[in-house]
């Protein structure tokens, strides 16, 4: 560890003297008006935070901290110029600090480190408002970056916290052994059994629980392992014979026995799924045995029961919620009732003798593998199972040695706190409201939630129980039923969010945000959030886990990887002019702009087709006027920039594009071949990217529609036929397709391609306005002319008559369609 740096970071974070608890404590009243605060006790928010460095709480010391550490923006002055980031990336999963605490979502911060190293320079301040566990902090630190970092969440700011507060990895582990070592001569007793032998005493490593079942033929009670587990192969059967009548069953024929027990919890009789344990893994001596639970062990059972607890631990209500139902569904209401007696007691046994935070985080990171949540997989050798990203209670469960498993996470700690740096600001607060000044952050790095895919409070509960300091979800941009959030909840926050990442981001500057989601609404939704608030898309790459490295990707259906979006704020005296102007005559200034930042090696971003795509969304997403087609905006690309290879390039950049093409000995771009460039061919609007990439040379349609059919998966999109797309957008010749060469070429296409797409518009239209029910599938392409024509010709109330008849799905997988009816909507409501 760079120690004389890091003692440097700390007393840069020294913003002034002062007692930091107290003062926090008189600013709780007002930081409580902030979205995002916890629910939680003021004693148990102050306690946890460690202020300056980290609050429990929105942290009003960043303002400080950027004020110390920052470089203030100067719109005379800058000089900052970065393209994308292109390169390999590897994941670097199996680091010590990676593995150290498991959450639902992570990128591994080494890959993060080529994004930070590539944005900024040495000192510069990095934003991550949706941290998670703070790697993008361990990577800024690694680097020596500042960095700024906030999560809705109480646990995950806490992990990110301890992740980034730089800890001797020596006194760590002498403090947790001896905090174990304490809690082990009070409670050892409790995995104590007696060896077969009858006079050995063995340590028990895990206890297997199985649930008993009612046959719903015979009424007997029945074990679950004793019928269902095959023990020569260890494997569930899937379907089983009732002990009693003979019947083959399944699971889900079975009702789970319930039985009224006395929980001195909660001080009342509670209704209970009956489970008794099956299977004893114990070791004596070194070797390993398995045994039948017997009266030892029995008895031993008993004394837990009837064992009062001395400490405290959380006893929280399980409230209603998309995962949470998993509880209540197998009766269970509270959260001391996710753990058996015995290692409840040892936990919070653990948890009275942590006194720094490092010790509470290490406590953290058993939590839920030590629950009724893992599963007993005897043919995996790890013995803690719990399926991730959901609560699933299976019919057989493992009782791990908690003493076990906290030795063992002691050496892990060791190796991880090495790799820890300073340098970074936590707090807790929604990323729709950061207590950050405007244009004062250097590069955002940011991983969001994917909608529908994890339901981050409910999946934190059990951590957040344990910190007495749980979730404020009313801002968690999720979709959740419970929370009555659905698309345009989510779309909404994700939005406000962004806006306040383009608010704090300095001009110029540049946001990645890595993202996964299989439904493309969701895709759109981010997309079209991020355009909302300002930021200009300029490239989406996809991570390819099998290879470990970025390909660029087009985006179009790109759905079912994880993505990484770069995008930047627009140079400010280009913002200012073009909101004075309306965006009227700038069309060239923000192409100008928008090929500036791209990198020379030829991007599909480069082609006219994109940039029109580019511009318009632009244009509509600020509700201003369209002045250009598809055909006079290729006039003003011919008339102001240069093109090789049917790519756009400014003056300044067209040379290094050649002096590229030398190098490479290249006389034109190189065959897209599937897994290079485009992945993904999901609708008419990437499948002519993809041909335009494609076609570098004229080829045959046989070549074409091997290599097309290969990667092609059309979803949603009412598209021609390939040969029908490739006689209408490119020339034939000599048997052979290949791309307009000459503005005569491409006017005379698009005079072509635009008569049949407004045509079949025009039909549409009148579809929608003489048929019932909704139009479940369209031709995409002709559905956006349309609009666009609409649009420019103030037609507002067509754009809006057809989008009432479109199946939703079709609008919400599609960001252009999407951006031309809430422009419409706008519109109309300004007209009335």
């Amino acid at each position: 560890m760079d120690r004389k740096y890091v003692s440097k970071l700390i007393n840069n974070l020294k913003i002034k003297s002062m007692d930091y608890k107290k003062d926090l404590a008189e600013r709780l009243p007002e930081l409580k008006k902030i979205e995002g605060f916890p629910i939680g006790k003021d004693e148990d928010i102050l306690a946890l935070s460690q202020p300056p460095y980290y609050t429990a709480c929105p942290n009003p010391y960043i303002k400080e901290f950027i004020e110390k550490n920052g470089k203030p923006y100067d719109v005379d002055t800058d000089k900052y110029h970065k393209e994308p980031f292109i390169g390999d990336v590897s994941e670097g999963k199996t680091e010590p600090i990676y593995t150290l605490h498991s959450y639902h979502t992570k990128v591994p911060y080494k890959a993060i480190m080529n994004y930070i190293s590539h944005y900024t320079n040495e000192n510069d301040i990095v934003l991550d408002g949706f941290c998670g566990t703070g790697m993008t902090g361990v990577a800024a630190g690694q680097l020596k970056r500042f960095c700024i970092l906030s999560d809705l969440s109480p646990i995950a700011s806490f992990i990110a916290y301890n992740y980034n507060n730089p800890y001797d990895g020596y006194t760590f582990t002498n403090e947790a052994s001896k905090i174990l070592s304490e809690v082990y001569d009070e409670l050892s007793w409790m995995f104590e059994t007696l060896h077969t032998d009858g006079i050995s005493k063995g340590r028990i490593d895990t206890v297997v629980w199985s649930d008993v079942l009612v046959s719903p033929f015979a009424g007997g009670e029945f074990v679950f392992y004793d019928v269902a587990f095959n023990k020569s192969t260890g494997k569930v059967l899937e379907e089983f014979t009732c002990p009693f009548s003979g019947a083959v069953l399944t699971k889900k024929d079975c009702n789970n026995v319930t039985v009224q027990i006395f929980d001195d919890v909660l001080g009342k009789e509670i209704l209970s799924n009956k489970q008794v344990p099956v299977l004893i893994k114990y070791t004596v001596n070194k070797k390993k045995f398995t045994k039948v639970p017997d009266e030892y062990d029995l008895a031993v059972l008993e004394r837990i029961n009837k064992f009062k607890i001395p400490y405290w631990f959380p006893i929280d209500k399980i409230e209603k919620g998309d995962k949470t139902k998993e509880f209540t569904n197998k009766n269970i209401t509270y959260s001391h009732q996710l753990y058996t007696k015995r290692i409840l007691s040892i936990l919070a046994a653990i948890k009275a003798k942590c006194y720094k935070p490092i010790h509470h985080i290490w406590l953290s990171t058993h939590l839920v593998n030590l629950s009724i949540l893992n599963r007993y997989r005897p043919e995996v050798s790890f013995p803690y199972n719990p399926f991730s990203g959901t609560y699933y209670i299976a019919s057989m469960s493992v009782e791990a040695n908690v003493f076990t498993a906290y030795s063992n996470k002691i050496k892990n700690f060791g190796k991880a706190l090495g790799i820890i740096k300073s340098g970074v600001m936590v707090g807790i607060n929604s990323a729709t409201s950061l207590p950050i000044p405007d244009n004062t952050i250097d590069y955002i790095f940011t991983d969001p939630p994917f909608g529908h895919n994890l339901m981050y409070s409910e999946l934190n509960f059990i951590w957040e129980s344990w910190l007495k300091i749980q979730t404020n979800n009313e801002k968690e941009a999720i979709i959740n039923v419970n929370q009555s959030k659905k698309l345009p909840e989510y779309y909404e926050l994700m939005t406000s969010s962004f806006k306040e990442y383009y608010r704090v981001l300095k001009p110029k500057r540049w946001i990645t945000v890595e993202f996964h989601n299989s439904k493309s609404s969701v895709w759109n939704a981010i997309q079209e959030g991020m355009s909302k608030a300002g930021f200009i898309v300029s490239q989406v790459s996809v991570l390819d886990k099998q290879q470990g490295n970025y390909n660029q990707v087009n985006a179009a259906g790109a759905t079912k990887n994880d993505l990484v979006i770069s995008a930047f704020k627009p140079d400010r005296k280009f913002e200012e002019r073009f909101l004075q102007q309306a965006g009227e005559n700038l069309e060239f200034e923000f192409v100008e702009q928008f090929l500036s930042v791209l990198p020379v090696k030829g991007f599909i971003e480069r082609t006219n087709k994109m940039l029109y795509s580019k511009m318009l969304a632009y244009y509509i997403q600020k509700g201003y006027e369209i002045r250009y087609d598809a055909k006079s905006f290729y006039n003003l690309l011919n008339q102001n920039f240069a093109t090789e290879d049917g790519f756009w390039f400014t003056a300044n950049q067209i040379n290094s594009y050649l002096e590229y093409k030398k190098k490479l000995k290249l006389e034109g771009i190189d065959e897209v071949k599937s897994g290079s460039v485009f992945l993904f061919v999901t609708d008419e609007k990437s499948a002519l990217v993809w041909l335009f990439s494609f076609l570098s040379e004229p080829k045959s349609f046989s070549e074409i529609s091997i290599s097309f059919n290969q990667l092609a998966n059309i979803q949603g999109d009412n598209i021609p036929e390939l040969r029908d797309l490739l006689e209408q957008n490119f020339i034939i010749e000599n048997e052979s397709f290949r791309r307009p060469k000459s503005t005569s070429e491409y006017n005379q296409i698009s005079e072509k391609r635009e008569k049949v797409l407004l045509k079949e518009f025009e039909s549409l239209l009148i579809k929608s306005q003489t048929e019932k029910g909704k139009i479940k599938i369209v031709r995409k392409e002709a559905l956006s002319y349309g609009f666009e024509m609409c649009y420019k010709a103030k037609r507002f109330n067509d754009i809006l008559a057809i989008a009432n008849k479109l199946d939703k799905i079709i609008l919400e997988n599609n960001s252009e369609l999407n951006d031309f009816v809430e422009a419409a909507e706008i519109m109309v409501q300004g007209i009335s």
